[in-house]
């Protein structure tokens, strides 16, 4: 039986999927980084199970993560999201994910891709922690901290530093499957490319 990061089990097939075929794998796609910053901010507060489980509805109703048209959204289309229960029906999050797209479109403009911009801060290399044990993994980094600073600075929402560390935990940034887990070493040997 694979030994998998304590968290992962126990809450569906879904999660689970999740864990072993997406959680930690170096994302270098525009739209893949935008998808997992919207999906981040509409877990604040709530489970990733919550969330993972609205996935396919936050996929139709932001236009399949794409930045561009999501930029565009009025406030009437916001107006309809906020009734739509196959997404989490926060107005501020719903509106959060609007600007957060006009933001990502200025990042992209002075940086050529939001990738070169949010892989700057780990200069193009993922951070290989060692974690033994599920209660040694942080919440947040000094990279995380300074990485939610600058966003904010830049207009993003809901990109508190809890919030982007779990991003870059998402997106592979850095490699925090605990050691013992099977999909540790896979998504270092991805790292390295």
């Amino acid at each position: 039986m694979k030994q998998r990061c304590p968290w992962s089990e126990g809450v569906s097939d879904s999660y689970l999927e999740y864990h072993d075929k997406e959680w930690g794998v170096p994302v270098w796609d525009d739209q893949r980084q935008f998808e997992f910053l919207i999906l981040e901010g509409a877990q604040a507060g709530l489970s990733w199970s919550t969330v993972l489980h609205k996935r396919e509805g936050y996929r139709k109703a932001f236009a399949g993560f794409d930045v561009q048209k999501v930029s565009r959204f009025t406030p009437k289309k916001l107006e309809k999201l906020a009734q739509n229960s196959a997404i989490i029906r926060n107005r501020l999050k719903i509106a959060a994910t609007v600007s957060n797209a006009c933001a990502f479109l200025e990042v992209q403009a002075e940086f050529g891709s939001f990738c070169d911009y949010i892989w700057g801060f780990i200069d193009g290399e993922p951070v290989q922690n060692r974690w033994r044990t599920q209660k040694q993994v942080p919440p947040t980094s000094p990279i995380s901290d300074s990485l939610s600073k600058d966003l904010k600075k830049r207009g993003f929402k809901f990109v508190g530093s809890t919030i982007i560390y779990a991003h870059m935990q998402a997106t592979g940034m850095v490699n925090d499957h605990v050691t013992g887990c099977y999909r540790y070493e896979q998504c270092r040997v991805l790292a390295a490319g």
